[in-house]
C-alpha cells in the first residue's frame, strides 16, 4: 500500500547513552544485540540526560566522484570517494560526562595541602588534547514501536559554544563522527515491522460483543490492528 498513515512515525521519546569504544579485552564495552525497553541504557554504558527539543540528528552520508566518459554527456558511473555517519544533538545536563565529552578532558579532585580532596575539580584544557574513543547508542520510539542506532567507535569531532546567559541554561552541542569498526559504521535496531505492508507494531486486541456466550453459539468480536483477512481462534475458557 503505497499511502499509509500507520507508517509514518515520530520520535516523542528517546535517550543518548555512551560507553568506552570497545577493545576486544575481556570486560571491554560489548554492543548491545537488542532494541532494550526504551528506558534502561545498555549494560556498560552511561545516560547522557536531557538533549534539548530540537532532538537528534542522525546524518548517513555517502561521498561520490562522477566516472565521465568520451561517448555520454552524463556520468556513467558513480565511485564511493567517502562515507560518513554523524550524531548530532545539544545536551542539556551539566554532568560529569557531558563536560568531560565536550571538553575532552577529564575532571580530577584538587587536593589540599594535607593530601585530602578539598571539594573542588579541576579540569585541565591540554594545548595538544588526546581525541578519545567512544561507543554511542541512540534510542527513540514512538509508543512501543523502538529504535536503536548503535556506534562501535566514534570521535567527538565538533563542538558548539556554550552561551552564559541569566534566561537560558547551558547548552553542549556536539557533533560524533562514526569510526571504522571491522568495516561498520554502526546498525540499527528496531521491532518496527517494516517488511509488512501496512503493518502497524501494535498487540492486536479484540472485544468481545458479550461476557458470556453458550457453547457452540456464535459471536462476534470487534478486532483491533489484526491484518486484513487475517482469522482468530481460541479456546473456551
Amino acid at each position: 500500500m503505497a499511502n499509509d498513515a500507520h507508517q509514518i512515525r515520530f520520535a516523542p521519546a528517546g535517550a543518548l547513552y555512551l560507553a568506552p569504544a570497545p577493545k576486544n579485552t575481556p570486560g571491554g564495552t560489548v554492543l548491545p544485540t537488542t532494541i532494550g525497553d526504551g528506558k534502561t541504557a545498555p549494560a556498560g554504558y552511561k545516560d547522557f540526560g536531557y538533549a534539548d527539543e530540537s532532538g537528534v540528528t542522525i546524518t548517513p552520508q555517502i561521498e561520490t566522484d562522477p566516472v565521465n566518459v568520451w561517448q555520454s554527456a552524463v556520468p556513467v558511473l558513480y565511485n564511493v570517494k567517502g562515507a560518513s555517519f554523524k550524531i548530532k544533538a545539544t545536551l542539556m545536563q551539566t554532568t560529569k560526562i557531558t563536560t568531560e565529552l565536550f571538553f575532552g578532558a577529564p575532571w580530577k579532585p584538587v587536593l589540599g595541602n594535607d593530601g585530602k580532596e578539598t571539594g573542588i575539580f579541576r579540569l585541565d584544557i591540554s594545548s595538544t588534547p588526546d581525541l578519545s574513543e567512544l561507543s554511542l547508542v541512540v534510542d527513540w520510539s514512538e509508543r512501543n514501536v523502538m529504535y536503536r542506532c548503535v556506534i562501535g567507535r566514534a570521535m567527538v569531532s565538533d563542538r558548539g559554544a556554550i552561551q552564559l546567559q541569566r534566561t537560558e541554561n547551558q547548552k553542549y552541542e556536539l557533533t560524533i563522527d562514526a569510526l571504522d569498526y571491522s568495516g561498520s559504521l554502526g546498525y540499527v535496531l528496531t521491532n518496527d515491522d517494516i517488511n509488512e505492508t501496512g503493518s502497524v507494531v501494535t498487540p492486536a486486541s479484540a472485544a468481545l460483543a458479550a461476557t458470556t456466550v453458550e457453547q457452540g453459539a456464535t459471536v462476534k468480536i470487534n478486532g483491533l490492528h489484526f491484518k486484513a483477512g487475517s482469522s482468530v481462534t481460541g479456546k473456551a475458557a
